[in-house]
């Protein structure tokens, strides 16, 4: 066995739910955010895990820390975790978008990887960094496992990239609010994904 890395996206938040892109914006989990989050510790509860990480965003962190908190644990926050940075889209939906950069937002939703968003990232670096951090990790949790918290575009990315997907197409993964991932991490570059956007435990809330 290599490092078992339980990849999970945080819970909802009121921008998601009005389906405005968040980014690096700190956007708490909502109130369905935190049952999400406690529908998960529970499933999770009798997982042994080495540590928790999490992305530094409040979101995140605090999903993160509503898991381990059955097992006792204190949630490592790590910036490389966080979403893509959306700049001047934050805070935005999609046809507010449309309207405000057309030209801009045609090239993001043909070509994300190579596309800067306006004061944001491209997918390639937003790839680049979640990748080589959960690398890391997985390097420091040999034949261990561990619970990651980090966000929706920035799971795909990671995941895509992984699995050496083209990421222009990484809108094709679903990635829910809460959902589990499980990634198993061998040497360097090589990764097998278990299971993808499990969402069993949130049936109901």
């Amino acid at each position: 066995m290599g490092c078992r890395i339980y990849l999970v996206r945080h819970g909802e938040t009121l921008w998601n739910h009005a389906l405005k892109y968040q980014g690096h914006a700190d956007i708490a989990l909502s109130e369905r955010g935190v049952r999400q989050a406690e529908a998960l510790a529970r499933r999770l509860s009798s997982e042994r895990f080495a540590a928790f990480y999490a992305s530094d965003l409040s979101r995140a962190l605090d999903t993160a820390r509503i898991i381990a908190r059955p097992h006792g644990g204190t949630v490592t926050a790590l910036p490389e975790l966080r979403e893509i940075s959306f700049g001047e889209w934050e805070g935005l939906t999609r046809d507010e978008i449309k309207n405000r950069f057309p030209e801009i937002s045609r090239q993001w939703w043909t070509a994300p990887y190579t596309t800067r968003l306006p004061g944001g990232e491209s997918l390639c670096e937003v790839a680049t960094r979640a990748v080589r951090a959960l690398q890391q990790i997985a390097a420091n949790h040999a034949d261990e496992q561990v619970l990651v918290v980090s966000h929706g575009g920035t799971i795909r990315a990671a995941i895509g990239s992984l699995l050496r997907m083209d990421l222009n197409q990484y809108w094709r993964l679903r990635q829910d609010n809460a959902a589990l991932n499980i990634v198993e991490f061998f040497e360097e570059g090589k990764a097998i994904l278990m299971l993808f956007n499990d969402c069993a435990h949130l049936v109901g809330i």
